[in-house]
């Protein structure tokens, strides 16, 4: 071999580290990071969560299981201003997508639970959602040999507690994330991988203001901000944010800033669901939160971008579910709203 094709040799892997380094460097001073898949640890553990994720079970109509609300099927949510729940009772809020939902600095839009752990078990013991007890969700499980083997060889005993079944949940949940956006290939180098005009709409995103707060890897939700902070804003829905758990008044309308990955997926917008389309959304927060008024054709570019936003959405069979058996209670659906 040629003294040339030694030196080409050597050269070509110094070459391709400095074009990689160049470009995680330009990644880096985006305000925007990309999204990377997640590194699963304990595959024991998540395949048990996704089997309870899926389990309609756990709720006493036997008929939600926490799919019904976070559909993974439809970005992670249920395309409703408010969820559906036990008895056909309306829920308070809109429901958040779970998709890359270990990303928010707390689970809920008013951040009342600190983590997923604890986040995941709230939707179970609510009345309005899934109306059950820790006793009950506990002997349900408890009652099927394949879970008690599954909980066995996760927790080391056989006998489930709420708090496992919420951890359990949460791992499954850490694995839902979307990476592989049409923005993060562009982010990782490849400017072929979103056109001009979203370009312009992702310029324009930044150059406004947005990125304030929607920033970072999940494009949001690392914050909590108040709704309406240049323009009030008003609404039906009873919801005041923050201000209902810490019961500060300073804290009236302050809601943790979604997340933006996957937003074309998931409408209607906001805590109450009152924007139907992007292009609504887009108009209310340039209002609302810049004191902006966008031409038509702003609008559309930032939508536009918003649209590269869309990962890899989550891909598995659907799990097998321990059979129910004498043991098992029966769901109860069509029970009496017990009076107030």
């Amino acid at each position: 071999m040629s003294f040339k094709a030694i030196h080409a040799f050597a050269v070509l892997p110094l070459a391709l580290t400095f074009v990689l380094g160049t470009q995680a460097r330009a990644a880096a001073q985006e305000p925007i990071q990309p999204l990377e898949a997640p590194k699963i640890t304990n595959p024991a553990k998540v395949e048990l969560g996704k089997q309870l994720f899926f389990d309609p079970r756990l709720s006493r109509s036997g008929f939600i299981s926490c799919n019904s609300c976070h559909n993974l099927s439809m970005g992670g949510s249920d395309g409703l201003k408010v969820s559906i729940g036990d008895r056909w009772q309306k829920g308070a809020i809109r429901a958040p997508t779970v998709l890359n939902s270990s990303l928010n600095l707390a689970q809920f839009w008013n951040g009342r639970a600190k983590d997923l752990e604890s986040q995941a078990t709230g939707p179970l013991l609510n009345p309005i959602e899934m109306n059950t007890t820790s006793e009950a969700a506990e002997l349900m499980v408890n009652s099927l040999p394949g879970y008690r083997e599954e909980f066995k060889k996760v927790y080391g005993t056989d006998k489930a507690s709420l708090q496992q079944i919420g951890d359990a949940i949460a791992a499954f949940e850490t694995t839902l994330i979307t990476p592989n956006s049409r923005f993060d290939k562009w982010l990782k180098g490849d400017k072929t991988a979103i056109t001009d005009y979203e370009l312009a709409g992702y310029e324009l995103f930044k150059s406004v203001g947005c990125v304030a707060c929607h920033n970072g890897p999940g494009v949001g939700g690392n914050s909590f901000q108040k709704f309406g902070l240049v323009n009030a804003y008003k609404s039906p829905n009873p919801s005041q944010g923050r201000a209902d758990v810490t019961h500060d008044d300073s804290d009236r309308m302050m809601f943790k800033v979604p997340l933006l990955r996957n937003v074309a997926l998931i409408p209607p917008y906001f805590h109450d669901g009152s924007a139907n389309t992007l292009t609504q959304a887009v108009e209310t927060m340039g209002w609302l939160q810049l004191g902006k008024k966008f031409t038509a054709d702003q609008n559309a570019q930032i939508v536009a971008f918003l649209k590269t936003l869309t990962g890899d959405q989550p891909t598995f069979p659907l799990p097998q579910l321990p059979p129910s058996n004498d043991e098992t209670p029966r769901p109860d659906p069509f029970a009496p709203v017990a009076q107030k």
